[in-house]
């Protein structure tokens, strides 16, 4: 008899990637997927991410709007109350950090897969967002972005074009190499 040990996935510091806050490469949610929302909003998470967040999250996500106003965010459970409780704990006495709580904490919704990997949006996040049938599906590390096609299009487009100079960068991502 064999014994398996599983050891946990560790960053060069010696430190586990999520101690750190940093998901580990093979848990991160990446990548542009076209999708079709059904005729009763129902959108079917693609198979490649399905595991992740039955692992995760045992299928349960939350939905709320982004607060820039052009598409809907997507977490599992897990991730987004660690994000609520952040936001919670901001000083609710100033109007930005109002503005950020009521927007993403008002309007979370509790979505659940089904057994086909499907989720209800609900309609009045989809009129947010503008989603009728063609969506793109973003994924941005722990959570995913999720766009009418047509919008995201546009927007990816002009980010392209536009000629942001290297002083345009948060001083973070300034040694960045591509």
């Amino acid at each position: 008899m064999t014994t398996r040990i599983t050891l946990p996935i560790v960053a060069a510091s010696g430190r586990k990637w999520e101690e750190m806050g940093v998901f580990p490469p093979e848990k991160m949610f990446r990548g542009a997927t076209e999708l079709t929302l059904d005729s009763k909003g129902r959108l079917v998470l693609p198979t490649r991410y399905r595991e992740r967040v039955a692992e995760r999250c045992g299928g349960k996500l939350i939905l709320t709007i982004h607060p820039g106003g052009e598409c809907l965010l997507i977490y599992p459970l897990p991730d987004w109350e660690e994000l609520e409780r952040k936001l919670m704990r901001l000083p609710n006495l100033r109007p930005d950090a109002q503005r950020v709580q009521r927007l993403l904490v008002g309007h979370a919704a509790d979505l659940e897969l089904d057994a086909h990997g499907r989720m209800l949006l609900p309609a009045n996040l989809r009129q947010f967002a503008g989603l009728s049938r063609d969506a793109v599906l973003i994924g941005q590390g722990s959570h995913f972005e999720l766009w009418d096609e047509a919008r995201w299009t546009g927007r990816r487009d002009e980010w392209l074009k536009s000629k942001a100079s290297s002083t345009d960068l948060p001083p973070e991502l300034e040694s960045l190499t591509l």
